[in-house]
């Protein structure tokens, strides 16, 4: 039953397909076999009734892609009207000298009752469409839709970027920045094909004039020298018949041309032209009754026609009285209860809500930068930061804390400052006029602008006018606009803290998510295996050292079976690398088969174990060998990067901890990993050897 339930539709698809190919055999037809008058009445009937509904779609339509197919529907309809003319061309000039219906009655009622019968008459109402429709209409939009194609493209590519960045900020997700990137390309080709559509209607009112004389003299012509009519008569006859024949094309194209300009001309909105109109052309109802008072001036002043100008002055007088009155409908609101009074200041004692706590995460900004928080100002910046907690806490592995924002008069008009837990991590300088064209190592030429560094991560960079956008990037340099500098950097700052903004809560937070999928699992770690204080030491220890928590199942199972063993949660922090270690090299090294290491020399372990073993604090090195080792470090990370590969120390289990906060603090970009920490499917590379003496030996 399904199967013979759906050929009824793939047979409707298909005859629907044949629509567009009919239609246009109809036209070629209209052209070559000659056509009763009936059938031209049905015709025109129906071209004009076409052109009807085409305006009323465009009148209605919200936004101009809505009614894409206008383009291809101006061309049918052009194609149509002129095939129209063909055919009543035809007859007119074969049987004009019958009489004034021998092309239909629509072509003779145009001709006789439009205008009269007066040929004249005609001839001058014809031109004036004419006019109107090729001079002022057609004109008009074929230059805005030249103007806004020029425009579509030109903004293409900044469009693009705006996207990519809203994806890479997290503000979007993969299906919306598809259907904004196709959008856009409709947009274009809509007034690509829009610029040249405008041209069928200007040639149809040329078209229009030429057919009008031609057929004139023509029928002049063939009246007098073929069937003996007088001047007078022919004239009658083959004028009134063309000029009906011109009226009842030119109406439907002046009703397309404009639909046309209406089309061109809308803004996207949620409203059809009609709600648009009234709500902003009669929204203020001052502009109604000052029309009301100049129009009431012109009506007592003697000689005007006094009872045209007061009947619409009383109809705008009272047109702007009723939107007054709803305007004040509108605005009155219910009064409140009385509240109680408040106690006076100095009347109430001091309580702990006189106690503000810090924000997790702050960021304060100079008064020439609130323009960029605020969103009725069109600010972005809030979306940015929210798209940028977003992807964190993806990528961390637990709920970024919201980031509260707030003027800060005490900083300079350009200045920003970022806090965490009320402490100052990170402050700098943007210009929201301009783009920040950053050098990320390689570029083709220097810039005009203001020199400045990138706060997040420290390269140089040049603050331009964003018409120097394009040609930064053909420089090579990457360009991103103040937002985006402020969103870089918060987002730099707080993986680096993200530490510090993984507490007691938000650990429990994690443990009850992970007890929908594992109860048994969370019940035997917290509390009868570890307290939850040092399950929050462990996962900051990991977050410390640039390891993710997503994996909370595999943390929480290695804890569970090593809690039993120790409480350490330096010890547990080991064991979890361990269990870890695919996540750990794979983001350091991605899929790569082979991974490329440092290594120490066996003297140098021996050493940095034997002065661990010689100090109180598990962190204590020798100043001098700490010097060395830190010389030596800092310069086969930089042998790696300008090989661009990644640093990696590779020490054993007993060192790891301690090189880890050594080069932490005083080697950025080096990765310390133990041996048990690589996977078995990875091999090792060793590409360098820090000695005794600190020096660094090339393999």
């Amino acid at each position: 039953m399904a199967q013979q339930a759906a050929v009824p539709d793939n047979r409707t698809l298909k005859v629907a397909g044949l629509g567009a190919p009919i239609l246009l055999m109809v036209m070629m037809a209209m052209i070559v076999v000659p056509m009763p008058p009936i059938m031209l009445d049905m015709l025109f009937t129906f071209n004009i009734s076409l052109a009807l509904v085409i305006m009323l779609v465009s009148v209605y339509t919200l936004r101009p892609l809505d009614f894409a197919l206008f383009p291809t529907v101006l061309l049918i309809t052009t194609l149509l009207r002129l095939a129209l003319n063909v055919a009543s061309t035809r007859v007119v000039l074969l049987d004009g000298h019958t009489g004034t219906d021998a092309a239909g009655h629509v072509i003779e009622a145009f001709g006789e009752f439009v205008i009269g019968g007066n040929y004249a008459v005609g001839m001058v109402v014809f031109l004036i469409l004419v006019i109107i429709n090729f001079v002022v209409i057609t004109k008009g939009a074929t230059r805005i839709s030249e103007v806004s194609a020029r425009f579509t493209l030109d903004a293409m590519p900044g469009k693009q970027m705006a996207i990519d960045a809203d994806l890479n900020a997290g503000l979007i997700d993969q299906d919306e920045a598809r259907r904004r990137r196709k959008e856009i390309a409709d947009e274009a080709d809509f007034y690509g094909s829009m610029d040249g559509a405008s041209k069928f209607v200007r040639g149809d009112a040329v078209a229009g004039i030429l057919i009008l004389v031609i057929n004139i003299v023509g029928g002049l012509a063939i009246g007098m020298l073929q069937h003996g009519l007088d001047f007078s008569q022919a004239a009658r006859n083959y004028t009134l018949l063309t000029i009906g024949d011109g009226l009842v094309a030119q109406i439907p194209a002046l009703l397309l041309s404009a639909s046309a300009g209406i089309i061109i001309t809308r803004v996207s909105s949620s409203q059809d032209m009609g709600q648009q109109v009234l709500n902003q052309l009669f929204a203020n109802p001052r502009s109604l009754g000052v029309t009301a008072g100049i129009l009431a001036i012109i009506g007592v002043i003697p000689g005007m026609p006094n009872l045209a100008f007061l009947t619409l002055a009383v109809l705008c007088g009272v047109g702007a009285w009723v939107i007054t009155q709803r305007k004040r409908l509108a605005e009155l609101q219910p009064e409140p209860a009385p509240e109680q009074e408040e106690v006076a200041p100095e009347a109430r004692d001091l309580s702990w809500d006189d106690v503000t706590p810090v924000d997790a995460i702050g960021l304060e900004v100079g008064y020439r930068l609130i323009p960029m928080v605020d969103k009725n100002q069109g600010g972005q910046l809030m979306a940015r930061i929210k798209g940028v907690r977003k992807k964190l806490s993806q990528e961390l592995g637990f709920l970024i804390p919201a980031v509260h924002i707030r003027d800060n008069l005490e900083l300079g008009p350009n200045a920003y400052r970022i806090t965490l837990m009320g402490v100052n991590v990170g402050e700098s300088e943007v210009h929201p006029d301009r783009d920040m064209a950053i050098n990320p190592g390689q570029v083709f030429g220097t810039l005009e602008g203001l020199e400045t560094r990138d706060p997040a991560f420290g390269l140089e960079a040049y603050w331009i006018d964003p018409a120097q956008r394009d040609q930064a990037q053909t420089l090579g340099y990457t360009v991103v606009d103040a937002n985006t500098v402020i969103a870089t950097h918060l987002s730099q700052l707080v993986q680096d803290h993200a530490h510090e903004l993984l507490g007691h809560e938000e650990v429990q937070q994690l443990l009850d998510l992970l007890s929908r999928h594992a109860p048994k699992l969370v019940e035997n770690l917290v509390p009868d295996t570890l307290p939850l204080g040092v399950v929050v030491k462990v996962l900051q220890n990991l977050l410390a050292e640039g390891v993710p928590i997503r994996d909370m199942r595999t943390i929480a199972e290695t804890l569970a079976e090593q809690g039993s063993r120790s409480q350490d949660p330096d010890a547990l922090t080991a064991a979890v690398r361990v269990a870890l270690g695919r996540l750990i090299v794979q983001q350091i090294n991605g899929m790569a088969r082979e991974l490329p290491v440092i290594t120490l020399a066996p003297e140098l372990e021996q050493l940095l174990h034997h002065s661990l073993q010689m100090t109180e604090s598990a962190g204590g090195v020798e100043p001098g060998l700490a010097e060395r080792l830190h010389g030596a470090l800092m310069q086969a990370a930089q042998q790696q990067e300008l090989a661009g590969q990644p640093a990696v120390l590779l020490v054993p289990a007993g060192l790891r901890t301690v090189l880890s906060q050594f080069v932490r603090n005083m080697v950025s970009g080096m990765h310390v990993l133990s041996y048990s920490e690589i996977p078995s499917d990875k091999q090792i590379k060793i590409v360098a050897t820090v000695g005794q003496q600190g020096s660094v030996t090339s393999q």
